[in-house]
């Protein structure tokens, strides 16, 4: 028997995480009843019910062939009103536009209402959400962004109040405040709101021209598929996003998130399709999220210099657990705009396969003393055909700025209020294969990493591992078959680290005070 926990519960359905010892899929597949009534089987640890009623009380039984596994009970919460958006206008054919008759139901929803899109292809423009409700996108359900831009809102970075002491930031563009094109579903202020189902929104990404000379702004910058800004207390259960016209999922100064067996994603070579971007944001849980993406799957970000010294607020509190991180550039990244900071972060039973890197830390000169990287952990992580399994760069070559003397030195610069600070990151029961590099930890040497810690450590190079630079910085080869690489680290701590295939030394250092082992 396992104890079957209940990560989040609406009206009508309902996730559950089953502990059998899996880290994406369970061990094995079960089959489910609900009271005593055949419901499906699950083979993924983190598992959604749907087609629940209202307030009702349910005994869940999992099931092991004949042999009961594991139970929970459920008391659904209760629903005022459904409102169909086929009453409202909808057609659902992929060919009218649908954007006023779902808008018109979000707008009149009554609070504990449900907004139900029922199967069909529904072409839209983006949508506005409001508080206390829900959206139901039920299976068969897909909706497509339109690809025209000419025909979105702009939501502007920066609008300053009538006396000119306060700033509306309603847009942002990779740590900036800037115009955005709005989002595919935006919430502004909202709180108290649950997206679910088993539908898709559809991005169109390689439709429209979105993915065309991506880095140029015309009109204003690429829309994200979902925008929280300033948001609390939201849930996304379910749901699959894929060709996003830039990133997927951005919670933005947002609070009490949950993301749960959501599916994002885009093709691999998709421009800026980061899967999940929270950026000052805090108490974050992603369980059972399925990444497949043209960039990285996971991006933690807290703005750049003039968001991380204004507003002072980091991206802090959040788990992530079972999730499939798969393609894409990084696994879990951490900045690099990151000028807010980004701590307590906690990584576990997680799978991350043909990503070039896993945990990647990114950081660099000019993100500023907020800027502090602290308490990353990762722990019981399996990662395969991962090209650089453990990455904490500290210059970072991004931005026009970015291959600067000022950046890129490898002389130590004067600390002041633009240097940032990497902490402790840890590394606990993770297994790394198909590996070019080991790890590769490059800190400023003004203000090296505090502290690398490394247990239960297993790292096998890849005989057919393709040669990659395992930082973006000045100055760091391609390599292949390579261990460990330290640069300006204070303590390194490796307990049961065991390093395999590689060429030549297991830890190779330079600027490293202390090596615990």
């Amino acid at each position: 028997m396992f104890e079957v926990k209940k990560l989040f519960t609406s009206s009508r359905s309902c996730t559950i995480e089953m502990p059998d010892g899996g880290l994406y899929n369970t061990m094995r597949p079960y089959r489910l009843t609900l009271n005593g009534e055949d419901w499906g089987t699950a083979d993924t640890v983190v598992h959604t019910l749907y087609g629940l009623w209202p307030d009702t009380k349910y005994t869940l039984k999992v099931w092991d062939g004949n042999k009961e596994v594991g139970r929970a009970s459920i008391h659904t919460k209760e629903e005022s009103f459904t409102l169909n958006v086929r009453r409202f206008g909808a057609v659902g054919d992929g060919v009218h536009d649908d954007t006023a008759a779902i808008q018109a139901a979000i707008n009149v929803c009554p609070k504990k209402g449900r907004v139900l899109i029922p199967a069909g292809n529904y072409r839209v423009l983006p949508l506005f959400m409001k508080s206390h409700m829900r959206i139901e996108l039920r299976k068969g359900a897909t909706l497509l962004l339109e690809t025209d831009r000419s025909k979105f809102p702009i939501l502007p970075g920066m609008i300053q109040s009538t006396d000119e002491t306060r700033d509306l930031n309603l847009g942002s563009w990779e740590g900036n405040p800037l115009d955005m094109f709005a989002a595919f579903i935006s919430g502004n202020g909202v709180e108290d709101v649950v997206i679910y189902g088993e539908g898709v929104l559809d991005g169109q990404g390689a439709q429209g021209d979105w993915w065309v000379n991506h880095r140029i702004m015309r009109g204003a910058w690429r829309p994200r598929m979902l925008f929280l800004n300033d948001c609390e207390n939201v849930t996304v259960q379910g749901v699959t996003f894929r060709n996003s016209p830039a990133w997927n999922l951005q919670p933005y100064f947002s609070r009490e998130l949950k993301f749960l067996n959501v599916h994002v994603i885009a093709p691999a070579d998709s421009p800026n399709t980061d899967g999940f971007d929270p950026e000052s944001c805090e108490n974050i849980l992603l369980a059972g999220m399925h990444f497949s993406t043209g960039d990285d799957c996971i991006a933690i970000k807290a703005g750049k210099l003039y968001m991380g010294a204004t507003y002072k607020t980091p991206t802090s509190r959040m788990e992530v657990s079972h999730c499939l991180m798969e393609n894409g550039h990084g696994g879990m990244t951490c900045g690099s705009e990151m000028a807010g900071g980004v701590n307590h972060v906690y990584c576990h039973d997680c799978v991350m396969r043909n990503t070039d890197r896993g945990l990647r830390i990114k950081t660099r000169r000019g993100r500023g003393e907020q800027g502090v990287i602290d308490e990353i952990v990762f722990e019981n992580v399996l990662m395969e055909n991962v090209g650089t399994p453990y990455v904490v760069n500290c210059l970072y070559f991004c931005d026009p700025d970015g291959k600067t003397e000022y950046v890129q030195s490898r002389e130590k610069q004067p600390v002041d209020e633009r240097t940032p600070r990497v902490g402790r990151i840890a590394f606990r029961d993770v297994t790394a294969t198909g590996c070019a590099c080991a790890g590769y930890f490059l800190g400023l040497p003004e203000k090296p990493i505090e502290c690398v810690e490394m247990q239960n450590v297993s790292i096998t190079c890849g005989e057919n591992a393709a040669p990659m630079s395992p930082a973006m910085a000045n100055g760091v080869p391609r390599v292949n078959r390579k261990g460990l690489v330290a640069i300006n680290v204070d303590k390194i701590i490796m307990k049961n680290v065991t390093i395999s295939g590689q060429d030549g030394v297991k830890l190779e250092c330079e600027n490293v005070k202390e090596v615990e082992e």
